[in-house]
């Protein structure tokens, strides 16, 4: 992450960090974790030391936030405020807004039917469900790219408009794993590829509206782009 400072634009272009949560619990098997998990004492002092470091290294203000609505999401949204506010007092939002429509969610953002999918999650695994999501072989979900969009387009209408603006924007593993691999064109991901706790992407976005602008992301130390246009045009041939 601290590369990816490095590679992110003048302080007077808006970026939205979007990020896994803090170190949780940790619990044995390879589906989703629980709702109940919580963070660590070594998560929470995480959370509040890099939204410290967030400020003063990037010479940015949190103007925005959004977070899933588990807990663990929540909590290191508001440590990671509660830490840039040792470094600016005051200036930084103190509004945490939860989304509710299962955009952040794992894995909401890209089921129609959770019925259908759910068999499949449990039989694949974390990993292995998200790779066939990719591939757009499941039953029940979303095609990749509309689930992506969705996801890309709640980022876009949150995304600060301010000059020095960082947005926050609290998910999960499952959720960044897939968004990543499909806005990189990749059709299969590994272990090594998997987001770690407190791990993310910085995002921000050129242009006049959101179906014509260049999505710009940073993801563990290379800047990459995308034109929304041409990504949405390739969802037919996924279909």
């Amino acid at each position: 992450m601290h590369k990816a400072l490095e590679l992110l634009p003048e302080a007077s272009v808006p970026v939205t960090l979007f990020t896994r949560h803090s170190l949780r619990e940790i619990v044995a098997g390879q589906g989703l974790a629980g709702y109940d998990l919580q963070l660590t004492e070594q998560g929470r002092d995480l959370a509040h030391e890099w939204g410290a470091y967030l400020i003063k290294n990037t010479d940015r203000l949190i103007q925005h936030c959004i977070s899933s609505p588990i807990q663990r999401c929540i909590d290191t949204a508001a440590l990671m405020i509660e830490g840039a506010d040792q470094v600016t007092p005051a200036l930084n939002t103190h509004s945490i807004e939860i989304v509710e429509q299962g955009l952040l969610v794992e894995p909401g953002s890209f089921v129609l039917d959770i019925q259908q999918a759910a068999p499949y999650f449990k039989q694949q695994g974390a990993l292995g469900f998200i790779n066939s999501f990719v591939n757009n072989t499941l039953p029940g979900m979303k095609n990749p790219i509309m689930g992506v969009m969705d996801v890309l387009e709640l980022i876009y209408s949150t995304h600060p408009q301010n000059c020095r603006g960082l947005s926050l924007a609290v998910s999960h593993d499952t959720i960044i794993a897939a968004i990543v691999a499909i806005i990189s064109g990749h059709t299969q991901i590994s272990q090594a590829d998997w987001p770690q706790m407190m791990e993310g992407l910085f995002v921000w976005f050129e242009g006049e509206d959101f179906d014509h602008s260049k999505l710009k992301w940073i993801w563990r130390g290379e800047l990459k782009e995308l034109s929304i246009q041409q990504f949405q045009a390739q969802q037919a041939n996924i279909s």
